[in-house]
């Protein structure tokens, strides 16, 4: 079996994404920023100690050209997984998109370098449908593009990036590109400090909130977003082709809902009240995290992945085992409180 990079190793999505690739076979090589804490990599260790499979660690930052060559040497895949992604909204959203394209970049010229078969890089359905106009009732696919004059900081990042990524692939033809657009990323932890999108169920199960905006969301599972990065790499028609992995729209009370059903008898106090706009905004003065959402109040996520399930062959488990086993990694690292 050939080596496969999976790039930002320690992130919430790369480590499942390289259980997933162990689990079928794969050996892995991953990148982390740093090697000096083993804290910080040890439950990578313990994954390749459990599955008995093939992991190796090395050095590489997406701002720093030190190390990629020797990342990328003898792979004949790489999986692009790292990605800055803010809590808060950035002082400078340049560093933000710099990140973002740069590390692009830099990743997808080493594979081209080191004569990479294919690059599957995870992008975000904010490239597909951030900045849509309000009211647009259209449900997106795979052949539209968010704006990026009128996108917030991080969705913008994420369609400047992309559209670095198909630009540098029609340019290099040789190595072939495939992207995933994931919509929100929930599903089980693997460590306390994994995983910004998996703040929104725990601030709901600790009652940070005293009542749910009016908020839209997409969401999917991350082990089927690693599933996903696995089929488009092993897929030999998924080649030049983008594939939006997301459900259905989800509004956040409805999340709220199926948290309190599921936590609530255990102790938690998931708030499901509604939380008007007014009340949104006048929140956001103190709380940086609502003031990203208020981009986001009152717009569904419609998007389609009707193209992985028919080319990948690609499938999604329900909503609410997902949130199920988001709550429960949240409590188990001591995330979540009573």
């Amino acid at each position: 079996m050939p080596t496969t990079l999976v790039t930002g190793a320690t992130g919430f999505v790369a480590g499942h994404v390289i259980e997933e690739l162990l689990a079928h076979g794969h050996r892995v090589r991953g990148t982390v920023r740093s090697l000096h804490d083993p804290e910080r990599v040890a439950h990578l260790r313990a994954l390749a100690a459990r599955t008995g499979g093939s992991l190796e660690l090395v050095e590489a930052d997406l701002l720093d050209d030190a190390g990629w060559a020797d990342a990328v040497a003898g792979c004949e895949y790489v999986l692009h997984v790292a990605s800055p992604f803010p809590a808060t909204m950035p002082r400078d959203p340049r560093e933000l998109e710099r990140t973002a394209v740069d590390g692009t970049l830099r990743v997808l010229r080493a594979s081209a370098e080191a004569g990479v078969r294919r690059v599957v890089t995870t992008s975000s359905v904010a490239a597909v449908s951030a900045g849509r106009p309000r009211g647009e009732t259209r449900v997106r696919d795979e052949s539209d593009w968010g704006d990026p004059e009128l996108a917030p900081p991080y969705p913008r990042s994420k369609i400047l990036a992309e559209r670095a990524a198909w630009r540098f692939a029609g340019e290099h033809p040789e190595v072939e590109l495939t992207v995933i657009n994931p919509g929100m990323v929930l599903g089980p932890i693997r460590h306390a400090a994994a995983g910004t999108s998996v703040d929104t169920v725990r601030r709901l199960l600790n009652g940070d909130l005293p009542a749910v905006p009016r908020l839209g969301f997409c969401p999917v599972d991350v082990r089927d977003v690693a599933r996903a990065q696995r089929l488009a790499l092993e897929t030999p028609h998924a080649a030049g082709k983008r594939y939006v992995c997301a459900g259905d729209n989800l509004w956040f009370g409805d999340m709220a809902r199926m948290l309190a059903e599921e936590f609530g008898p255990r102790g938690h106090r998931v708030p499901t009240r509604h939380m008007p706009y007014a009340m949104l905004w006048a929140a956001s003065r103190f709380d940086a995290n609502l003031r990203l959402a208020l981009t986001f109040a009152g717009r569904p996520e419609l998007v389609s992945a009707r193209r992985a399930h028919e080319d990948l062959g690609w499938t999604m488990r329900p909503i609410r085992e997902t949130l199920a086993d988001t709550g429960d990694s949240l409590i188990a690292h001591g995330l979540v409180t009573r």
